[in-house]
């Protein structure tokens, strides 16, 4: 049953979700929750049972000692609710968690029980895939839909994709199906360098989810941890001749396809992000496995950063912070 009791009544709320796991490379996804949670203090109010959607010797629980007592965390998804000030205030209910192993309707089933109670207008889920991409072009971001008047008034593709789905894709269809609006907006992430973190894939989705719902999203310290990603990957690149190469028939290949999308209503749109910006104006102050594809398929586990990994570690060491001012250059 669901209780929300500790709950106030929300102002055109929003449901922003992301699962850690196949649906999330590079952390991308995930991460931009967790920032969202971070930077408006996110206020937990409910969280899944873990015994009901997920298999612990996929997704181990952890053991930690907190004022000498022993404790254990297990996987699961929490919700939780933050209130974006302004002109115009609204409240966002954040969704975080991991990919569930099992009882994925249920588990769908029981978010859109929560969006329900707490009358939630549209579900955003957040996703990141691995892609052809070149990282040092600005990070591709795709917004899709089932609802094609939702997709005309937003100005979203209509999903046509057909393949293997996460749990995006499915909760995406649960929505659909109980009529509640819902959005996918995925990143793609080079697979040449899919270890996370990737802070620039996360500050791209952030951006596009302002776009979205109308909220300014406080940014912190995104945009400088975005320049200094790109240039520890750009030395780690000149290193290797191969790779260089590589990174370049990318850059080549996008630059085509891209060059009759140099509209005027796409430089409209960047500019408009910066006048909000500028001016204040607006609302508000994984687990084992490979990821999503641009194709549908699944990347390889572990997917080197640029190089096997010899150490073994999970996580590249964060690049160096440029020292001058250097410019900062799918499944549904």
């Amino acid at each position: 049953m669901i209780e929300l009791e500790g709950v106030p009544e929300l102002v055109d709320p929003v449901m922003v979700a992301a699962f850690e796991g196949w649906n999330d490379a590079g952390d991308a996804a995930s991460t931009a929750v967790a920032h969202l949670d971070r930077e408006w203090k996110g206020e937990v109010f409910a969280a899944l049972d873990a015994e009901d959607y997920y298999d612990f010797q996929v997704n181990r629980p952890t053991v930690f000692i907190e004022d000498g007592v022993r404790k254990v965390t297990w996987p699961t998804t929490r919700l939780s609710v933050v209130r974006v000030g302004g002109d115009k205030p609204r409240d966002l209910v954040l969704v975080r968690g991991i990919e569930p192993s099992m009882r994925w309707r249920s588990f769908c089933n029981e978010l859109l029980g929560f969006a329900h109670e707490l009358g939630v207008e549209m579900v955003v889920v957040l996703g990141a895939l691995l892609g052809d991409t070149p990282h040092t072009r600005p990070v591709p971001i795709s917004g899709t839909t089932s609802d094609a008047d939702l997709a005309r008034r937003m100005d979203l593709e209509e999903t046509k994709y057909e393949g293997p789905t996460g749990i995006v894709g499915i909760l995406q269809e649960a929505c659909t199906h109980a009529g509640v609006p819902a959005v996918s907006l995925w990143a793609a992430v080079p697979h040449y360098v899919s270890q996370p973190p990737n802070p620039k894939a996360t500050l791209a989705l952030l951006n596009r989810l302002e776009d979205l719902i109308g909220v300014r999203v406080p940014l912190g310290e995104l945009p400088e941890d975005a320049r200094a990603w790109q240039v520890g990957v750009d030395q780690l690149a000149a290193e290797d001749t191969e790779v260089a190469e590589y990174v370049q028939s990318l850059e080549e290949a996008r630059d085509t396809a891209e060059l009759p999308e140099a509209s005027g209503e796409a430089i409209a749109r960047e500019f408009e992000r910066y006048l909000r910006r500028r001016d204040g104006s607006g609302t508000g102050p994984g687990g084992p496995g490979g990821h999503a594809t641009a194709d549908g398929g699944e990347g390889p586990a572990g997917t080197p950063f640029l190089r096997d990994n010899p150490s073994g570690r999970n996580r590249p060491s964060r690049p160096p912070k440029p020292s001058g001012d250097d410019e900062e250059s799918s499944e549904d």
